[in-house]
């Protein structure tokens, strides 16, 4: 699997050396730095710049590039000892799903899991979420439906971001709740098969005759208030 960008090859050099593979450096480096990559013992490769921009798919490398291991999704059973989870519900954009992961982690989330999709670019999650893919549990499992009903049975209280749902600020978590927070796609929302299996729908207040935020955005706003 092949990542890429400048921010992203020197926080897995310094956290997950371990799942590099190959190292690919299309231009020349700091000597601290490449002694770092040197001290792995892995191969180094130079590509030229046509050879990195494939190996990137045109995005934007700043001539630095990694193989590393496939990513490693965590099992459900592992994710239900969490105590505050989110779900994306057939998300699809990978600069949105990366932003989710990144704010969770930094928010004091549990654990993530990704349903309604049968597969997703793993290396696009790392990299928009800026590493954090890797520092935080996620599960894939493309039935939601499944998700909910076993979260129910172990006391999850499910809750799902909805237009109609009740203010966020009203909304008073208990501190020795479970919560699984469920988040639509963009463009759809939540199914109404997950919305009836929901304990709470909840929305953020908006001003100025507005009715739609980034699901990313509404994410953070969120998050953080239930945290």
């Amino acid at each position: 699997m092949i990542v890429y960008g400048k921010q992203i090859v020197f926080s897995i050099l310094e956290k997950y050396p371990e799942i590099i593979n190959e190292i690919y450096l299309a231009k020349e480096c700091d000597k601290k730095i490449f002694s770092k990559f040197a001290k792995l013992n892995k191969k180094i490769i130079r590509p030229d710049s046509k050879k990195a921009q494939a190996l990137a798919h045109g995005g934007n490398h700043q001539g630095f590039l990694l193989d590393i291991n496939e990513f490693g999704f965590v099992s459900f059973q592992k994710i239900k000892e969490s105590r505050f989870i989110v779900i994306l519900d057939g998300l699809t954009d990978i600069g949105n799903i990366g932003a989710i992961v990144r704010t969770s982690f930094a928010l004091g989330v549990d654990s993530i899991i990704i349903s309604g999709v049968k597969n997703i670019n793993m290396a696009g999650v790392i990299r928009t979420s800026a590493s954090a893919a890797l520092d935080i549990p996620i599960c894939l499992i493309p039935n939601s439906a499944d998700v909910a009903n076993e979260l129910k049975q172990i006391d999850f209280k499910l809750i799902g971001a909805n237009m109609d749902g009740i203010d966020i600020k009203q909304f008073q978590p208990i501190s020795q709740d479970k919560y699984a927070l469920f988040l639509g796609s963009e463009g759809r929302g939540l199914s109404n098969k997950i919305i009836k299996k929901l304990d709470h729908t909840v929305s953020i207040k908006m001003y100025n005759d507005f009715d739609s935020l980034n699901v990313s955005v509404a994410a953070g706003i969120l998050i953080h208030s239930l945290v």
